[in-house]
């Protein structure tokens, strides 16, 4: 028989046997409405906002599941993170799908449904109710702030890590229930290691759990009726509760501290902005949050940073309102805990992402970081309308009717938001028609028009973000890729110089100045380019390829190195093992190192793809350098043809 406690407002569940009826009939609704809302991500693409750094072009995840694969996690530093849980999690989807998108939608949708199943569970044991604990997990389950968690390959992160805190706040609530057990306290300490391990956002949940003693879990030795919940004998001083959450402390501060050892090279970025600034954004942040929960409507994948454009009466407002809630919330804290638990929850959460210490290019807001503080507010609400509603049954039946109403009508909003991530384009299309004045948009729509070979809508698409922000490094870096595309090699060197002299510490320009001085035929310093890209960062791939190329296919001997291109070549196409540029170019290289029959191999494995992929022009291409290699013969670069297996392998 299960447990029976006493809710937190004295009142008793209902019979065992029909609680647990209706706790598995939620638990499967709560997994319908997930795959209702998120099922259709399944068919996306990836999206070129950081997916191809974390899955498509990581050699990390390339690599597969394997022993190496699974140390190297662990011990290196992966896109400015340590998060060995997320990356295992990609090593595992590659194990079963490749490189291909649905496994990792796919997997994004079942650990949402997974975390919100578990924070109705972890609900109904802390506060021993259930239709309040299930409506709180609906809402988060299907909420639209909740798309860009799920549908955004790249935040894995977000639903890994809070399967894990949910996790541990069971576990927590095991532990507060009972006498002091070792065991149940390793394993609080051990979930709360395993969500660091998934994002380290997790180091203020020690600060949650504190809170939770306050309310539901009643733990503080105070007056009142909420004091009601604890077990005889269970209850202790703040400052036994405050020592108690040390060892979990300890947990987060290394958290900490790898996180700012992982992001150091970030804190050099020329786009830090003035504290005063990021104060005033943080206020307005902290306002704007609270609005896009009730009125989710024009949600974008990013928000321009106003910096000092922040309009004065913005922060005033959020000011006055955050004052408000907080005063308000203070008042009602003695009769109602909930109140200050969730407002609590809610600014604690928010406090490392709100954007106080920045790095890399500055935001305002991100949907995706109200991820896990929301459930604070989504706690605070609940439980506030059922108060208000009190014991009236007309009441109850109104409030169980409004509550399906606003599920139904969030669900749609998040299924329709979700739509947007379907492919590149279409994602940073929408971010410009809800948001103004956004470079990165332009930049990123941009991006997505060159991959498609558009070079004109994107060289318009790269100028914009330079009207709106002229220092705009990476619009520069990629203005220059883009002119690569269309020839324009010379105009291409001033762009690529320009983002060098903003931001000395931009790596990837390298490799697309290397591909302009290639085709300006300035081979010797494209190379110290491509060396200096490499040395940088060694297994860029690009670079890898571009570099390999020139070693393979240049006309002038001196220039050749068929034992390095092989090298090289062999890297990059272990990283995008269906990559067509990259096996042309490893067929090139096994060419001009005499291994012809490794050529023709990779060269007929190339065509098929081209075949496959309705590419004709390179599939002719191909045909033409297999007739060579099936002769014995390497294939060589005209002198006067445009490098073009290096201007495709530098789109941005």
């Amino acid at each position: 028989m299960p447990q029976i406690h006493k809710s937190d407002n004295g009142e008793v569940p209902t019979q065992p046997a029909r609680t647990g009826l209706w706790t598995w009939a939620i638990c499967v609704l709560l997994a319908l409405a997930v795959i209702a809302v998120f099922g259709r991500t399944v068919r996306f693409e990836f999206v070129n906002l950081d997916d191809n750094k974390y899955v498509y072009e990581n050699p990390l995840v390339a690599g597969g599941l394997t022993a190496p694969g699974v140390l190297a996690a662990f011990t290196r530093f992966h896109v400015h993170y340590w998060s060995p849980l997320t990356w295992i999690s990609y090593l595992v989807d590659h194990q079963f799908c490749g490189m291909q998108p649905w496994g990792y939608h796919l997997d994004n949708v079942l650990l949402h449904a997974a975390a919100a199943i578990l924070l109705f569970l972890v609900l109904r044991r802390m506060t021993g109710t259930l239709w309040p604990s299930a409506v709180a997990a609906m809402l988060f389950a299907v909420h639209p702030l909740r798309v860009e968690s799920v549908a955004w390959v790249t935040e894995r992160k977000d639903v890994l890590s809070g399967v894990f805190f949910m996790l541990t706040l069971g576990a927590y609530a095991r532990y507060a229930r009972h006498p002091f057990a070792l065991r149940r306290y390793l394993a609080v300490a051990a979930l709360l290691a395993l969500g660091l391990m998934a994002k380290p956002m997790l180091v203020t949940l020690p600060f949650v759990l504190l809170l939770l003693d306050y309310w539901p879990l009643a733990r503080v030795a105070r007056g009142g009726s909420a004091a009601a919940a604890a077990p005889a004998g269970n209850q202790k001083t703040f400052a036994w509760l405050l020592l108690e959450k040390v060892p979990l402390l300890v947990l987060s501060v290394a958290a900490g501290v790898l996180i700012l050892l992982a992001t150091a090279d970030l804190s050099l970025s020329p786009h830090a902005s003035p504290l005063p600034w990021r104060l005033a954004n943080m206020l307005v942040a902290y306002a704007a949050y609270l609005g896009m929960m009730v009125y989710p409507v024009g949600l974008a994948v990013l928000y321009p940073y106003a910096g000092a454009n922040l309009p004065a009466w913005q922060i005033v407002v959020a000011a006055v309102v955050l004052a408000g809630i907080s005063t308000g919330v203070i008042a009602g804290a003695r009769r109602y805990p909930y109140l200050l638990v969730g407002w609590l929850w809610y600014l604690g959460m928010l406090a490392p992402v709100i954007q106080v210490w920045q790095t890399g290019l500055p935001l305002a807001r991100a949907d995706r970081f109200t991820y896990l503080p929301q459930i604070g507010l989504t706690i605070l609400l609940v439980w506030a309308a059922r108060d208000f509603c009190g014991g009236r049954r007309g009441h109850r039946w109104a409030l169980g009717v409004g509550a399906g109403l606003l599920i139904a009508l969030l669900g749609a909003g998040a299924r329709l938001q979700a739509g947007y991530w379907c492919d590149s384009e279409t994602l940073w299309r929408r971010t410009l028609a809800c948001t103004s004045r956004n470079c990165v948009a332009h930049c990123s729509l941009g991006n997505a028009l060159a991959d498609r070979r558009q070079f004109a809508e994107a060289i318009a698409e790269y100028q914009q973000a330079l009207k709106i922000h002229p220092n705009f490094d990476v619009a520069h870096n990629n203005l220059g890729a883009a002119l690569v595309g269309c020839g324009q090699f010379a105009e291409a060197v001033l762009h690529l110089r320009k983002a060098l002299e903003i931001n000395p510490n931009y790596a990837e320009v390298h490799c697309n100045l290397g591909a302009a001085l290639t085709g300006l035929g300035r081979v010797a310093e494209a190379i110290a380019e491509y060396h200096q890209m490499l040395k940088i960062n060694p297994h860029n791939a690009p670079a890898q390829n571009n570099l390999a190329w020139i070693r393979a296919t240049h006309p002038d001997p001196k220039v050749r190195n068929g034992v390095q291109a092989v090298t090289l070549a062999r890297r990059a196409v272990e990283v995008s093992p269906n990559n067509l540029n990259r096996l042309d170019t490893l067929a090139a290289a096994y060419a001009e190192s005499g291994r012809f029959a490794e050529a023709a191999q990779t060269a007929r494995r190339a065509l098929d793809l081209a075949t496959q992929q309705n590419q004709p022009a390179l599939a002719k291409d191909l045909q033409a350098q297999l007739r060579l290699y099936e002769a014995g013969t390497p294939y060589r670069e005209s002198p006067q043809a445009p490098p073009s297996r290096i201007i495709d392998e530098h789109l941005p």
